[in-house]
């Protein structure tokens, strides 16, 4: 049965909640399947009857968390959805979402707290508060890079550490930095930028220059870290499934004293060319796989935390390839009989 709702808000509502160029109210009509119609500060939600109280409800959401937010990210809409839209049956329930969590973030800038919204994700920010190393593992998306930045920054601001070095492997993975414009740092600039990403998210812009001139903040090439000894410094290597083996234990024996390292990186997304090398990430999964002060938290397509669109990409993909390594294995028994 088709219904029609109304809902008319102030103007600062409006605002946040419509997104630039109503980009949020075009998010919401994919996740909750109704016609989404504004006009003013008035939002009119057209479809069945269970759809349209479903997005009623999302809305009443937003509009209590944008009395604290200047924006809505995708994530706070995500956050705002009720517990049977774009969410993989499991038994496990989400983390709770409370102020005084023990595992909330409190990075105090451009976002205030930032809370786990997957078991594995509290898990892994659990693991990165206790262990001298922590290795993620798992899928795009699933807040591997982003909790950490985030846990980085926290710890900054508890005097922990005195400064923060985030890394990347600048591989070509098809295509050439030869053939990139620029000297050598803007050629290398467009593969660290998803670390700059992370932190514009998190941070104000004027705190992120100011630590970063100050070398507070240190984002380099994986490259750049050989022969150097890091003290009093939480270190994160990301993409590192794109490192090879002795890139891996350089990096491993860059850590001095009082210091952290967080290693994150996707199995399943390895650009090492022609597959000659063996991807640093898996050796580093045999080597300290019993290593005291070292934990592994694996995360799965049920912990994405993008568009819900990722996690479906993320799933059939998987099954393609589980097909694929199937069907070759059933050609070698045909060949062999």
């Amino acid at each position: 049965m088709s219904s029609l709702k109304e809902i008319v808000l102030t103007n600062q509502e409006a605002q946040i909640i419509f997104g630039k160029h109503d980009e949020n109210l075009r998010l919401l009509e994919d996740l909750l399947g109704v016609e989404i119609f504004a006009r003013g500060n008035v939002i009119k939600l057209r479809g069945e009857h269970l759809q349209v109280e479903k997005a009623q409800k999302v809305i009443e959401n937003l509009r209590h968390r944008v009395h604290r937010l200047k924006y809505l990210s995708p994530e706070d809409i995500f956050d705002a959805m009720p517990e049977d839209v774009e969410k993989e049956p499991t038994e496990q329930k989400p983390a709770e979402k409370i102020t005084d969590s023990p595992d909330a973030i409190i990075v105090r800038s451009k976002r205030d707290v930032i809370y786990p919204r997957s078991l594995h994700q509290r898990s892994y920010i659990r693991a990165i508060r206790k262990y001298s190393l922590t290795v993620g593992i798992g899928p795009a998306g699933t807040g591997k890079t982003y909790l950490a930045v985030a846990l980085a920054i926290e710890s900054l601001r508890n005097g922990l550490f005195n400064r923060v070095v985030l890394t990347r492997p600048a591989l070509e993975a098809g295509e050439r930095l030869g053939f990139l414009p620029g000297d050598l740092e803007e050629k290398i600039k467009p593969y660290l930028q998803p670390i700059y990403d992370a932190l514009f998210d998190i941070m104000k812009y004027e705190e992120l220059k100011r630590w970063s001139e100050r070398k507070i903040i240190e984002i380099i090439p994986l490259a750049y870290m050989r022969g150097r000894t890091l003290n009093d410094a939480f270190i994160i290597l990301d993409e590192a499934q794109n490192t090879t083996g002795e890139q891996m234990k350089m990096f491993l024996t860059r850590l001095g004293a009082n210091s952290k390292a967080v290693i994150t990186g996707d199995i399943t997304q390895i650009d090492l060319p022609l597959s000659k090398e063996t991807s640093g990430l898996v050796i580093c999964e045999k080597v300290l796989e019993k290593v005291s002060g070292v934990k592994f938290i694996y995360f799965s397509e049920k912990d994405v935390v993008r568009h819900p669109l990722v996690k479906r990409i993320i799933k059939a993909y998987d099954t393609y390839q589980k097909t694929q390594a199937k069907k070759g294995f059933a050609d070698k028994s045909s060949e062999k009989g």
